[in-house]
């Protein structure tokens, strides 16, 4: 996997986890190219804003002295949950393309489970008629995979819970993030 270079700021705690003991500024992250949710620490008298994107690549970081490692889920603040989910939309809203060409591609898995059943509320009913309906044009949009599939769930719903699991690491197998 790449090495992000840039973060987007979930959270900032200027005094560090409650309950922990260290008085340590600290910062909810995640990478904006991998989706990969991190603790930064910033340089001594930054204040980092909730939504800024960061340097975290190799070299001199202006904001941030260093890496503490991975965030776990557990740790996440009520503004960072937030954030991740606003963080989401817009990746879903300007990856488009990615996303049609998911439901335009996506495979079996093996011979019980294909991937679109790995979408939130996407049952086999709602595989085997997307596929009949792939079967006889590519879907141009979300829109027209909506209008041409009855009963199916909010696609950029299912995208975002599913991105959000992934993220989170609740997931076995992933579509839309990258792995380590």
């Amino acid at each position: 996997m790449e090495k992000e270079e840039h973060a987007i700021i979930l959270d900032f705690l200027p005094y560090g986890y409650p309950l922990e003991n260290k008085m340590m500024p600290i910062a909810q992250a995640i990478g904006d190219k991998n989706s990969v949710l991190l603790q930064l620490v910033p340089r001594r008298g930054i204040k980092l804003e909730v939504g800024e994107r960061v340097y975290i690549g190799e070299g001199k970081r202006e904001k941030v002295y260093y890496i503490l490692g991975k965030l776990p889920e557990n740790k996440l603040t009520e503004t960072a949950k937030e954030q991740l989910a606003e963080f989401i939309k817009k990746k879903v809203k300007d990856d488009d393309e990615k996303f049609i060409e998911f439901f335009n591609t996506a495979e079996a898995i093996n011979t019980r489970l294909h991937q679109f059943e790995l979408l939130p509320g996407f049952g086999k009913k709602h595989t085997e008629a997307i596929l009949d309906e792939r079967n006889k044009k590519p879907f141009k949009s979300l829109e027209d995979l909506k209008k041409r599939v009855s009963n199916l769930p909010d696609p950029k719903k299912a995208i975002e819970k599913r991105i959000l699991g992934e993220i989170t690491d609740k997931e076995k197998y992933i579509l839309f993030t990258n792995e380590e």
